[in-house]
């Protein structure tokens, strides 16, 4: 093993842990076609969902990856390469409304375009209702990568959503700083079906004297897809889309909450130098501008378009490509399962190419990591259980960390 130290500008105010525990493995429970997330419903079930990327979810019931598909969307989904199934999460309420959310990229028409949708789970827990879909918004795609792809409830019951900056290199159009498109941002909605007024889908509040949302720029939804909160950072500007909670993003592909905590912690794939890892406190009020394009992790990229009076927040994590042959960070979870006490608290994440599986310490302004090995190419992800035991998916094998 080997410690790998991030920024040394802050490395006091670190802290620096032992070695991670000898016996600490990664068990193979079994194999899905093109993985790519691990979810689980919140429904006290102990189940597993596996998103396969071209467009069907499979359940693991703790002992069998059940035959039946619990979705087969495939017929709406182009997949391939940067595309597909991207994204899955379930309603906060699941377990009494059934509802969850897919991510996916559109076969047609608008093909390539971003697609978030609800479902309902049918009479039969493993499976759902196929013909229950309703978009909540649609997302239009300039390019085949930068898709992002991965979205989750926050701890106050939202939706937060992980778009790329559209696709290219480079970023052409600047898309990520540009507050007026939903690409390269990170978007916070409300979907609560008991509290979205179907007559007025973009107000803020049902009280008369709140403010009534000026921008918003999601596609193709109905009355009662989702409606605006009323505490989001650009919720009154008519130059920015009301759905942004942050900005300034390349490629947030995997990202997550700590369920302790309600920090978020972003993974953000960079250009050829940087791979970064961003954070934000559970107490933020949003607004942050993660530097893209104007910077490549905490360094200058394209500045051509930037008047130097940005503020931005600087990753967490600052990784060179050349460190580890690293091309495209996975970011995973904080740690907060039973089972393994010694990484209590600590931050797992890898990266597509590089493979190194790293557990980071997270406090300071910056974190320091230790490896725990190096599987190499091929980690597409991490997951979560609902006791926070953590997953790792590697090629088309799903494996879980434990104890040996």
């Amino acid at each position: 093993m080997k410690t790998l130290l991030v920024l040394i500008l802050f490395l006091s105010t670190c802290d620096v842990y032992s070695a991670l525990p000898a016996n600490l493995q990664r068990q193979l429970l079994f194999s899905a076609d093109a993985p790519i997330a691990v979810r689980h419903a919140g429904d006290g079930s102990g189940r597993l969902f596996i998103v396969e990327q071209a467009g069907t979810i499979k359940i693991w019931d703790g002992t069998t990856l059940l035959a039946t598909n619990f979705i087969d969307i495939s017929a709406k989904v182009a997949s391939g390469g940067e595309r597909g199934l991207l994204g899955l999460d379930f309603d906060p309420n699941y377990a009494t409304n059934g509802f969850f959310y897919v991510y996916y990229t559109k076969q047609s028409p608008n093909f390539g375009d971003t697609i978030i949708e609800r479902y309902s789970v049918s009479a039969d827990a493993n499976i759902a209702d196929s013909t229950s879909g309703q978009i909540i918004l649609r997302v239009p795609q300039p390019a085949s990568n930068h898709n992002g792809g991965d979205i989750h409830f926050g701890p106050d019951g939202y939706l937060y959503i992980g778009l790329g900056d559209g696709g290219g290199a480079g970023d052409t159009d600047n898309n990520a700083q540009n507050l007026n498109v939903l690409l390269g941002k990170m978007l916070r909605i409300d979907v609560s079906p008991e509290v979205v007024d179907p007559d007025n889908i973009f107000k803020n509040s049902f009280e008369s004297s709140s403010p009534i949302t000026v921008n918003t720029c999601g596609l193709d939804s109905v009355a009662g897809s989702y409606r605006i909160p009323n505490d989001n950072p650009f919720v009154s500007n008519a130059s920015a889309c009301a759905e942004i909670w942050s900005y300034g993003l390349r490629n947030p592909y995997r990202w997550s909450f700590d369920k302790q905590t309600g920090n978020l912690i972003i993974g953000d794939v960079g250009q050829n130098l940087y791979e970064e890892v961003d954070f934000q406190p559970a107490t933020s009020a949003g607004g942050e501008n993660y530097g893209w394009r104007c910077r490549e992790g905490a360094h200058d990229f394209d500045t051509s378009d930037c008047t130097g009076n940005e503020v931005f927040t600087e990753p967490v994590i600052d990784l060179p490509q050349a460190s580890n042959n690293g091309c495209s960070v996975m970011g995973g979870y904080v740690y907060r399962g039973s089972a393994i006490p010694a990484i209590q608290g600590l931050y797992i994440f890898s990266d597509y190419c590089g493979g190194e599986i790293n557990f980071a310490t997270p406090t300071g302004a910056t974190w320091s990591f230790e490896m725990l090995e190096d599987v190499n190419f091929g980690t597409r992800g991490f997951g979560e259980d609902e006791a926070g035991e953590i997953y790792h998916i590697f090629n088309n094998d799903i494996y879980k960390f434990i104890l040996n």
